[in-house]
């Protein structure tokens, strides 16, 4: 397994009707070790999921590299897969068959990709479910097809963007487990882009704080606390207030440009879900 190299990455969008342009981040660098899990934490546009973008090959960095091992991403690669909010299956195809349609590439025995995807189904606890179609599936079942499809192309790299985002408070922390159970199944280096403070604690190695733009990296916070970790435990409930203590000034600065004069701290109040989810009631 190698190591992910984000050297002074920037990344700045052009309005060319307008003749502007605005920064989105700039200057981040930050070396992911093998088999690390790392949370891309912050408000509302600060580029978490810009920067997944880029690591993945989906989008350019306007100034910066980013490197697999040695290797410098340009495009889209099989070592690194990604999972988005949506499951984004074909609802045509059930559950193994979304899985073996994206291994067609990659497998041409079709025996083999079927066994392939039945490992990967087994893997996220729906092998009961492996011929059922999407409408006959819940949101937390896709996204766990969506989970299989993306480790059965066996990256090195899973890149994950908000994958519980929409998905309902008991539903999301099912899920916690399973990825943690996947993490620690597959030794895969995950990066996980999120909203949720309790989540990243839950779940990281470490967490990087990125800021409002033009934004950048604020803070990287290891968590060094055994798992299965405990969220009413005092260290955890202390990580969770250092954390907001930055990003709750973060996110009012986002709120204060986009209400400009409406702006009141009655409003700010709003920011923070019971779930400790920034930013969740903007």
């Amino acid at each position: 397994m190698e190591k992910v190299h984000i050297q002074k990455v920037e990344k700045t969008f052009n309005n060319k009707d307008r003749q502007e342009s605005f920064t989105v981040f700039n200057d981040i660098s930050l070396t992911i070790e093998p088999g690390e899990f790392v949370s891309l934490l912050g408000p509302s546009g600060c580029g978490k999921s810009t920067l997944l973008n880029i690591i993945a090959g989906l989008d350019e960095a306007t100034a910066g590299e980013v490197l697999v091992g040695d290797k410098k991403v340009t495009k889209p690669g099989s070592d690194r897969g990604v999972v988005f909010q949506e499951a984004a299956l074909m609802p045509w195809l059930t559950a193994l068959e979304n899985v073996i349609f994206a291994l067609k590439k990659k497998c041409k025995n079709k025996n083999k990709a079927k066994e392939q995807a039945i490992k990967y189904l087994k893997l996220v606890h729906l092998s009961k479910f492996i011929n059922s179609y999407p409408h006959e599936l819940s949101g937390g079942m896709k996204q766990r097809v969506a989970i299989a499809r993306a480790l059965a192309m066996d990256p090195k790299i899973l890149l994950m963007d908000e994958p519980f985002g929409a998905l309902d408070e008991q539903t999301r922390t099912m899920l916690h487990r399973e990825v943690q159970y996947i993490w620690e199944e597959t030794k895969k280096t995950i990066i996980f882009v999120t909203h949720n403070i309790r989540e990243a604690i839950l779940l990281s190695d470490r967490i990087v704080l990125m800021g409002t733009r033009p934004g950048g990296i604020r803070k990287i916070y290891p968590v060094d606390l055994p798992r299965p970790r405990v969220p009413t435990s005092p260290e955890f409930l202390q990580l969770e207030e250092d954390i907001m203590s930055i990003l709750g000034g973060e996110i009012e600065k986002v709120m204060r440009e986009e209400m400009g004069d409406d702006f009141n701290s009655k409003k700010a109040s709003l920011l923070y879900g019971t779930n400790r989810d920034l930013g969740d009631n903007i």
